[in-house]
């Protein structure tokens, strides 16, 4: 067993896969350039441990499942969806990243393995769906679709109807071992794809819901004893009335002003809330480790001063 170095989990956005074109080529081409910045990271001789989000991926191949559902080839269920883009995300980045090794001239595996994230069936969000997948619809097909298989639907933004599935917390995760195994032999580890598949505490089998990324990300940086939870997006660092005359980007975030700007509506749901609240979650629960928000493009400077929005105790 190699002597333990600085624990590096990096939680990738969207961004950082899928673009405007849903093709798996240009999904892979995306995932060469993300490799780059990663490989800058691994020359730096840190442990490297990647989640990574699937939102877009997962509505992609929701669409086609119901696009091709019938009697004989049948839709296959959510969670074994989440399971699916799991392993063809992770196949794809763990093939540009193997590229990425050789052509830095370094010697190190990469390993993707499918999660399982433990959630509580008793948790709330199964009382109240509300993360919506799949296809826009009117309130007419909507209610049909209610009729006909017990789904929930609920009005989007505006832009139609949509099926919404629990959003549940993640309790554990149910690889936390073999996950930690690779980590300590410093395999690169691809895990919790898209939040993880959900399963049942109480039951061990998948549940139609989804995990949020970035919170489940959050979980497993506690699990490994992460030093560093590095959240990446769409912007350098975050900011108090962004995209208003008076934003302003933070630099160094403390627990209390993090948890008094969330109070102040500063972060929107579902976009910037999520990363701030799980990032304080984190440092909370590990107070001597490092939760960075940043860019993709930040990431080879991430140990240097002032670098995205560092969250502290």
């Amino acid at each position: 067993m190699t002597q333990q170095k600085k624990r590096l989990l990096v939680a990738l956005g969207g961004n950082a896969i899928l673009s405007k074109d849903a093709s798996a080529k240009a999904q892979q081409e995306a995932l060469e350039m993300t490799s780059k910045h990663l490989v800058k990271l691994i020359q730096s001789d840190v442990q490297l441990i990647i989640s990574h989000g699937n939102g877009p991926q997962v509505g992609n191949l929701l669409l086609q499942q119901q696009a091709s559902d019938s009697e004989k080839n049948p839709a296959m269920p959510l969670d074994t969806c989440v399971a699916m883009t799991q392993g063809s995300i992770g196949f794809w980045l763990q093939n540009a990243l193997e590229r990425e090794i050789r052509n830095a001239n370094l010697e190190k595996e990469v390993a993707t393995i499918i999660t399982q994230v433990i959630v509580d069936k008793e948790d709330d969000a199964f009382k109240n769906p509300s993360k919506p997948i799949g296809p826009f619809l009117t309130h007419e097909q909507a209610q049909a679709m209610e009729k006909e298989t017990g789904a929930v639907y609920k009005e989007d933004a505006g832009r139609g109807w949509r099926k919404v599935v629990p959003s549940p917390k993640p309790i554990s995760i149910q690889e936390q071992y073999s996950i930690n195994t690779l980590i300590n032999n410093d395999i690169i580890t691809i895990c919790a794809g898209g939040g993880g598949i959900p399963i049942e505490r109480q039951t061990s089998r998948g549940v139609e819901a989804v995990i949020d990324k970035d919170f489940a990300s959050e979980k497993l940086a506690e699990l490994i004893d992460a030093d560093v939870f590095i959240i990446l997006t769409g912007v350098d660092q975050i900011a108090l009335n962004y995209g208003k005359e008076n934003e302003k980007w933070l630099n160094k975030v403390t627990v209390a002003e993090a948890e008094q700007y969330m109070k102040e509506g500063h972060f929107a749901p579902g976009s910037m809330l999520p990363k701030v609240e799980a990032a304080v979650q984190y440092v909370k629960a590990r107070p001597g480790g490092k939760a960075v928000i940043t860019s993709l493009e930040m990431l080879a400077t991430i140990n240097e001063e002032g670098v995205g929005t560092e969250i502290v105790f």
